[in-house]
């Protein structure tokens, strides 16, 4: 894109300030300004101001398979997920473009020291986890890291520097996850520096989508990669590429599947797997109604009891399908730091403008159909969310003594 054209596109937008002080910028940061211009969604950039559809639909129970039904059916479940695994069929995708700024750590969240007594890091740990599995199966399988552009560079050197913890580099890609554009709110675009446009990741939604882009979906083609088990980085005790919830998926039918741990209350503000007009969904906990949130089935147990983890098993195909479906963008209120037009740097301390997402969830529902998967809390979920309290670095490190990692 030209100066030319990139004036012309900001006038029509109303976003003319953009382009303020573009003859003071070095060649390459100008390069940069119009490259990041000509990217702007501007459909996404017009939800301000509209508000977003709340669509609440006729909510139902979602069956699960319960953790007595896994014991049950552990063997058949683990030798057709180890079956898939052995053929090939099953990658990894590490969702880690995230910073750690929320637990001290300038750095990606990854890098996150969890040890006590030696150095031990987020992820080494989840590497660690992946690889209980390859052994049982006796076969590795391709890991694709997501990261950001805040954190790209630092994510691959830090694999490189520790031998990608033990797994074989060859198996490992990293790529870029897409981002959006941050506005006012009056909708205009924000600016971080003189010669870049206030950007953030676009959710954990698009992870597909920027693995697209990135090409990698023919490097899943010619590995003959038929599953994609998606995780996120801050969940220390998940497993993955289980294979009894690789192969219960598949022996399921379903297009996906999802891991889902019961709440320890009816009011846990985590999201909760259901059936939303027939349609698999994850509605959040404001959504249920006191009645709904405490309704029990005949056995006392709750009717909405299983939250999700953010840790899915997806159908390639059925991802290329959706992928040609625009997904849900949300409108998120945040703090943005930004410079003004006289090119002062501001770092506000309360909401300033918004961010566009787009999230794993959605993509369950655009998927038509899902197997929730319940897991033992207490063995599976440690999430890293804080450094002290609920959902810390000290909740974390408990659990993982618990389960017999060496800290």
């Amino acid at each position: 894109m030209t100066y030319e054209e990139a004036g012309r596109l900001l006038a029509e937008k109303g976003q003319e300030h953009v382009l303020v002080g573009f003859d003071s910028l070095s060649r390459q940061e100008q390069e940069n300004l119009l490259d990041q211009i000509a990217r702007i969604d501007w459909d996404v950039v017009s939800m301000v101001g509209e508000k977003e559809k709340q669509s609440f639909g006729e909510i139902s129970r979602l069956p699960a398979v319960d953790i007595d039904e896994i014991e049950t059916r552990k063997s058949e479940f683990t030798e057709a997920g180890l079956a898939a695994i052995r053929q090939g069929k099953v990658g990894a995708v590490l969702l880690a473009g995230g910073m750690g700024t929320r637990l001290g750590l300038d750095k990606p969240k990854g890098e996150l020291d969890i040890g006590i007594n030696r150095p031990l890091y987020l992820f080494q740990r989840l590497v660690m986890n992946l690889q209980e599995v390859t052994e049982m199966a006796g076969t590795t399988l391709p890991l694709y890291v997501m990261t950001s552009e805040k954190n790209d560079a630092e994510t691959r050197r830090f694999f490189a520097e520790n031998n990608y913890f033990g797994y074989p580099e060859e198996e490992v890609s990293f790529y870029v996850q897409e981002m959006a554009a941050a506005v006012d709110y009056q909708g205009k675009l924000l600016k971080e520096a003189p010669g870049r446009l206030a950007t953030s990741p676009n959710g954990n939604g698009g992870w597909f989508s920027s693995l697209a882009k990135a090409g990698l979906t023919e490097d899943l083609h010619r590995r003959g990669v038929e599953w994609l088990n998606v995780f996120a980085v801050d969940n220390v005790l998940q497993r993955i590429a289980d294979p009894s919830f690789v192969g219960a998926t598949i022996l399921s039918g379903k297009n996906s599947g999802s891991k889902v741990v019961r709440k320890v209350d009816p009011y846990e503000k985590m999201g909760v797997i259901c059936a939303k007009d027939g349609v698999p969904a994850v509605v959040e906990y404001y959504e249920l109604t006191p009645e709904m949130a405490e309704a029990r089935d005949e056995k006392g147990n709750l009717i909405y009891a299983f939250g999700v983890i953010l840790n899915y098993l997806f159908s390639v195909a059925k991802l290329e399908e959706v992928m040609a479906k625009k997904m849900p963008v949300h409108v998120v209120e945040k703090k943005i730091p930004y410079i003004d037009e006289k090119g002062r740097y501001h770092k506000p301390e309360e909401p300033n403008g918004y961010k566009f997402e787009t999230l794993a969830v959605d993509l369950v529902a655009m998927m038509g159909n899902t197997l929730p998967y319940e897991v033992i809390r207490d063995r599976e979920f440690a999430p890293i969310k804080n450094l002290h309290g609920v959902d810390s670095l000290d909740s974390a490190r408990e659990l993982l003594e618990k389960n017999g990692v060496e800290l």
